[in-house]
């Protein structure tokens, strides 16, 4: 079990239903009442989905069951789409040095400020934060670019040195990208 949660708003009979077949489900089921709106407010969490029957202010991830009665197979497939959107939105971003990417916008962000990138380019710098060790050009260009001859070729390079004018221009910042004789890694 991981941790999401579905918090469901004072429908007791709903919070029944679904723990009686919570071992189907990838998520913890958890019922709570008005009282406990401003202790949810102030604990809640991107992993947690509210299902209630009114839209409770400051609470972005919610269900509003505003047609009764609700059909439980929709209403689980519903929960089932909401948990798979915020897991895609989550696993996302990433953050690499002072940075944070988001992944699906190809968005590199930092000083409040956002630089637009290419697939190549995400692809570039994620596949050096998860390698993280220096990386010579030729496992670039097999890994990164699939390139798979020996022959001599300055995509890579040029690619680089062009990512690292970008960020120079928009973050001041020429150490993200760091090449030394073992290759290349970012800070």
């Amino acid at each position: 079990m991981n941790n999401r949660s579905l918090m469901i708003h004072e429908k007791s009979i709903l919070y029944d239903i679904l723990s009686e077949i919570k071992e189907q489900f990838e998520f913890s089921i958890i019922k709570f009442k008005d009282d406990d709106i401003k202790k949810l407010d102030q604990q809640y969490n991107s992993n947690q989905l509210v299902v209630s029957i009114k839209k409770i202010p400051n609470i972005s991830n919610q269900i509003v069951l505003d047609k009764l009665p609700v059909n439980i197979l929709s209403l689980i497939e519903k929960i089932n789409i909401h948990f798979i959107k915020l897991n895609f939105h989550n696993q996302s971003k990433i953050k690499v040095g002072k940075y944070i990417f988001d992944l699906n916008a190809k968005e590199m962000k930092g000083q409040n400020q956002k630089l637009k990138l290419t697939e190549k380019e995400i692809n570039f710098i994620t596949y050096l934060f998860n390698i993280k060790k220096p990386v010579k050009v030729q496992e670039l260009q097999f890994k990164v670019w699939g390139y798979q001859s020996e022959l001599e070729t300055h995509t890579v390079e040029t690619h680089i040195y062009r990512l690292r004018k970008k960020i120079l221009k928009k973050f001041n910042d020429n150490q993200f990208i760091k090449s030394t004789s073992s290759g290349y890694q970012v800070n």
